[in-house]
């Protein structure tokens, strides 16, 4: 894309955006131009419909990938073009939001135990002790991990935004055991090259071989850790409010999913038929 590709990576750094989402966004906009065949510069609203129709229908593209070309043009057609986005004529399609996957607490004991090299045992039990992402686990360096008021920072996770979230102790304890045997320097988790963090491409094999072996019938990924947290704070009574800051959700509503996924606080609500007045049986 030349120019304008600089142009919209320099308007996505000014926004904020992550460099993942970057690089995202770059990624489908040179997807998009192969597909039309000429400058960005030129295309117009039925091209980028028909691209998305496109997405959509032959390349059977997930969900996922339909709202990051959705918003990847978006951004190009209104901040580098100036041209106005007309919703009626390109609908973003609609989300069907599945379930997360929810491990029980036996389930992730097995996970942790059939972990074998305590360097992934260590980071699976940070997630699920704090509930973060993949990459937040990743990037994790030592001096975030306050032992003395028992919390996480999270640097710079999603939408740039850090916060404190749980720390367990026995979480505690096996990163204190990593520590001790891998002395590391900067990445609390190093990969291969000292001066990285481990990837989360690894985290992600790693832990399909746990779920495996821990005889786990579920789909489960390293992301259904932190699903699993925030559903068992809500099934033991925390509030939504409090769950949504230990995620780091900007909205609500986000959060809102772990009420169609815990059985917990339902079975504590009382049904009305129970709560009649008995009838008399003299009047039946």
């Amino acid at each position: 894309m030349g120019a304008l590709g600089q142009r919209m990576k320099s308007q996505m750094q000014l926004k904020g955006l992550s460099p993942r989402t970057i690089q995202v966004y770059l990624q489908q906009m040179s997807q998009f131009v192969e597909y039309v065949g000429h400058s960005p510069e030129r295309t117009d609203a039925e091209e980028i419909r028909s691209y998305l129709h496109y997405l959509l229908t032959e390349r059977q593209a997930c969900q996922s990938t339909m709202s990051q070309a959705y918003s990847a043009l978006r951004l190009f057609y209104e901040q580098i073009l100036g041209k106005t986005w007309e919703e009626r004529t390109i609908p973003r399609s609609k989300q069907h939001r599945k379930l997360p996957v929810v491990l029980s607490p036996e389930e992730i004991e097995r996970v942790f135990a059939v972990t074998r090299r305590l360097t992934y045992r260590a980071l699976f039990m940070a997630m699920y002790s704090g509930g973060l992402r993949v990459a937040e686990a990743c990037n994790l360096q030592a001096s975030d991990i306050d032992s003395q008021r028992m919390l996480i920072l999270v640097r710079d996770g999603k939408g740039q935004r850090s916060r404190f979230t749980l720390l367990s102790k026995r979480a505690l304890e096996t990163l204190r055991e990593h520590w001790r045997h891998t002395r590391p320097e900067t990445w609390l988790f190093p990969g291969r090259r000292v001066e990285g963090p481990v990837s989360t491409a690894c985290v992600q094999r790693i832990f399909k071989r746990s779920v495996q072996a821990a005889g786990v019938k579920q789909a489960a990924t390293p992301h259904s850790l932190r699903h699993s947290f925030a559903t068992h704070l809500l099934e033991s009574g925390v509030s939504l409010h409090h769950i949504q800051r230990l995620l780091g959700h900007r909205q609500l509503t986000t959060t809102a999913v772990y009420l169609h996924v815990t059985n917990g606080h339902l079975s504590r609500i009382p049904n009305p038929m129970d709560e009649w007045p008995a009838l008399d049986e003299s009047t039946s």
